[in-house]
């Protein structure tokens, strides 16, 4: 009114003024505001699937049910009756909530024993004792109240009442001019058969719609317009007489008024509750008017992310699983069964929700959101928490799961609600010619099976003369006709003036990332595997270092581990002294570049062995005449023990690998022939009351850190390993990795670059607008039911690739 100056009021100007000026954050906060209002509704329902997913018992279940079998069903918004149902039922459940908390209940004296089990009574039904029992019921309370206001402040309120009391005016005259034939025909209804008794009550629904507009939705609560009694006046008569013909039918010897009042009561209730339930449905699925809208695309996306939710989360929803992993289990050939039952149950769900899409049926839309929201609430809350032995409200990967189940339920009924759409033409990403909608587009065709699977099902639940084999020819036709019209548009929007060299902002930056790109696909696993280790890497200490010594094949002489305080880390100081040990020694040094102290071990292994020497008589003649044999290597001198001094026969320093294959290391080792470290051996014959025992002994030569005389050293260098979320790829190896990623890239990579003179016919198309238009025309007669339309036109776009001449007309540039 200021703007165009009709009206001129100085109070509204100067009102605008002030807002105007207010600062950006004040005006931010009143946006807010105003959209909080706005969608005051959308606030209570948030509220409630908060109160559930926090308290998840059975008080606070009867309200997110009846919000998506209800509220988001009803036209054009929830009835007053419903509001009214929210409120009374929370003050009702806060009331219970506070009476169970006092502690003379038995289930109160053991609270810290029982509050984690899922299925104990009081945490089922939701009256255990608890802190904070009724703070999210009483912020639900506050936003239906919240919400009221709102109605009350702009009048939607009582738009319920006055509907009625309007509804009951206009069916006055008919029901008095039908008041003296029912009293005329009253005795003969005792004489009609149940059936028609009971369909005489109900709703008439003629086959051809008048042009009334539907009530709103507490038409729950009452019937149609086109009911032949639509006051609820009328309606209690019509209880009355039904109630007494059906108890003369199913009773007529029966003479107990008492037996004869309670069955009326019963009957009577009954249809007070199935009536307006079955006419409440019965509007949903046959509308006077529909707004027609598609939000597929937004169901489709919530399944996803559950979907996604399932795989990465999948320990969640199984038993004694929750440290599992899916890559190690996938590694290892293990399926779990939760998460295989979790994805076949979310992806049958997709493909259900697919069909009824595309057969446009929204009676098997409500049949199936009725099926989904008693049986996902059914399994969230009553049986996962058996097998998974842990509250709904503890289990953070399902709260989250449920509530993105929740956006797809509240979708749901939206678009039952608004109705399907009439015509389902292409892909939703084909709507536009943009390179957001080209490289989506293009992503979605290459997930493996995605692209197949839809043509398949969409071939199957729509209406077609085509086969199979030419509807994946249209639909692969009109693909790669959208992506051509894709690029033709771009080429439109940034034109090339003719004989003008490409700039180089184009040459190098598309030209210059793909050289890198090529360069690291080639030079990948070797970048991968030199940083994956000495970046990323994790140190691989060793938990047990065992020695075993055998002499000429006989009974090992010699056994001994090492374990948790025998297994030393070097510090700084004695790690710098290590390294200067070598100063001058090219090779060990260049070895030890790639270690760190805390990859560095020192094992301090005991000198007598563990195991006694229990060696047979005659192999141990045959072994001491061996060692008296001086042609051999070693020097030995015999006493009552045996001693001897093997020479060069010590590592002293091992490599251990990531794999279970350790070896010595010759580059630390000193001299031109690497020789290894001396050891002593000797054999100790201890004699008691028990009898003659045996052991050998062991000591090193030269130790470095071991002051101990009868002991050996050894040092383990232990290569980093990759992380455990790298561990797949890291075990293919450099020459796994080659084989297994660069060279199937680089296949994919050849057939972009080679065989473009075989397409040129299909791909260089200067204007595609008439064949895209051809496409969208087969979609169009196919939904409308001209099958032999669909059958010409395919026929046509067959003729045209088959016919190069009629191309090259059909895709001139317009002059």
């Amino acid at each position: 009114l200021c703007s165009h100056r009709m009206f001129h009021d100085d109070e509204l100007e100067e009102s605008e003024k002030f807002y105007v000026g207010q600062p950006r954050v004040l005006l931010l906060i009143y946006a807010l505001y105003n959209t909080l209002v706005a969608r005051s509704e959308m606030v209570c329902y948030f509220v409630i699937i908060l109160n559930h997913m926090i308290s998840a018992s059975m008080i606070t279940l009867v309200l997110p049910i009846l919000i998506f079998l209800w509220a988001m069903l009803s036209v054009p918004r929830p009835s007053k009756r419903f509001w009214m149902t929210a409120i009374v039922y929370t003050e009702v459940a806060i009331v219970i909530k506070y009476f169970f908390q006092f502690g003379f209940f038995p289930w109160n004296k053991h609270v810290d024993y029982t509050k984690d089990k899922p299925y104990h009574p009081p945490n089922i039904i939701g009256i255990e004792k608890k802190e904070g029992y009724v703070h999210y019921d009483l912020v639900q309370l506050l936003a239906l109240f919240f919400h009221r206001s709102i109605l009350k402040c702009h009048g939607l309120w009582d738009e319920d009442e006055k509907g009625d009391s309007s509804s009951s005016k206009e069916d006055t005259d008919d029901e008095l001019s039908l008041t003296g034939g029912r009293r005329d025909s009253s005795a003969s209804l005792k004489s009609v058969n149940l059936a028609a008794s009971v369909e005489s009550i109900h709703v008439h629904f003629p086959e051809q719609q008048t042009a009334i507009r539907r009530k709103s939705s507490s038409g729950i609560s009452q019937l149609s317009h086109r009911s032949s009694f639509s006051s609820h006046r009328s309606k209690r008569d019509v209880f009355k007489n039904i109630n007494h013909m059906t108890f003369s039918l199913y009773f007529p010897q029966c003479k107990l008024p008492g037996i004869k009042l309670h069955c009326n009561l019963c009957c009577s209730r009954t249809l007070q509750v199935y009536v307006p339930i079955r006419q409440f449905f019965y509007n949903l699925i046959h509308p006077d008017y529909s707004a027609v809208t598609d939000v597929y695309v937004l169901m489709f996306l919530a399944d996803t992310v559950d979907f996604i939710i399932i795989v990465f989360g999948f320990w969640a929803f199984g038993k004694h699983s929750a440290a599992a992993d899916i890559t190690s289990s996938l590694s290892e050939d293990q399926v779990p069964e939760a998460f295989l039952v979790m994805v076949l149950i979310q992806f049958g769900t997709m493909v259900v929700d697919r069909a009824l899409y595309l057969k446009k049926t929204v009676m098997g839309k409500v049949i199936f959101q009725v099926i989904l929201v008693f049986g996902i609430h059914f399994w969230m809350f009553f049986i996962l928490p058996g097998v998974t032995e842990r509250k709904f409200s503890q289990n953070t990967v399902a709260q989250l799961w449920y509530f993105v189940k929740c956006v797809y339920f509240g979708l749901s009924a939206y678009q039952i609600r608004c109705g399907y759409p009439t015509r389902v033409l292409g892909n939703f990403l084909t709507k536009s010619y943009n390179y957001v909608n080209l490289f989506l587009f293009q992503g979605f065709r290459l997930v493996p099976f995605l692209t197949e699977l839809r043509a398949v099902m969409d071939w199957v639940w729509t209406d077609t003369t085509l086969s199979l084999s030419s509807w994946i020819c249209v639909e692969d036709i009109y693909a790669h006709i959208f992506i051509l019209k894709c690029w033709r548009e771009s080429e439109k929007r940034y034109p090339q003036p003719r004989g003008q060299k490409k700039k180089k902002v184009v040459k190098y930056g598309m030209g210059g990332m793909i050289i890198v790109l090529l360069i690291c696909i080639v030079w990948f696993p070797l970048l991968f595997m030199s940083l994956i280790k000495s970046v990323a890497g994790i140190t691989n200490k060793p938990l047990d270092v065992s020695i075993t010594i055998t002499l000429g094949g006989y009974q090992p002489i010699f056994t001994m581990s090492a374990q948790q305080n025998q297994l030393k880390d070097l510090n700084q100081t004695d790690f710098n002294a290590f390294l200067a040990s070598y100063r001058g020694n090219t090779a060990a040094l260049q070895f030890l570049e790639g270690y760190g102290k805390e990859d560095i071990t020192l094992a301090d292994l005991e000198g007598n062995s563990n195991s006694l020497w229990t060696i047979s008589p005659p192999s141990r003649k045959k072994m001491i005449q061996g060692l008296l044999d001086f042609s051999a290597e070693f020097t030995v001198v015999l006493s009552w023990t045996i001693q001897r001094i093997l020479r060069e026969v010590y590592p002293y320093y091992i490599k251990a690998p990531s794999d279970s294959l350790a070896k010595p290391i010759k580059q630390l080792l000193p001299g031109m022939y690497c020789k290894w470290k001396n050891i002593t051996v000797s054999l100790v014959k201890n004699v008691s009351n028990e009898g003659v025992r045996e052991w050998w002994v062991l000591n090193q030569l030269g130790k470095r850190f071991t002051s101990s005389e009868e002991s050996l050293e050894l040092f383990i260098f232990s290569d980093k390993v990759s992380p455990p979320s790298l561990g797949f790829l890291a075990g293919y190896g450099i020459m796994g990795l080659y084989a297994s990623v660069v060279l199937v890239i680089g296949k994919f990579v050849r057939e972009f670059f080679s065989g473009i003179s075989h397409s040129i016919m299909f791909e260089e198309l200067p204007n595609v607008d008439r064949i895209l238009k051809l496409c969208t025309d087969i979609f169009l007669v196919r939904e409308t039911g001209e099958l032999e339309l669909e059958e010409d036109l395919y026929a046509k776009l067959i003729f045209l690739y088959r016919s190069p001449e009629t191309m090259i007309k059909w895709t001139r540039e317009k002059t």
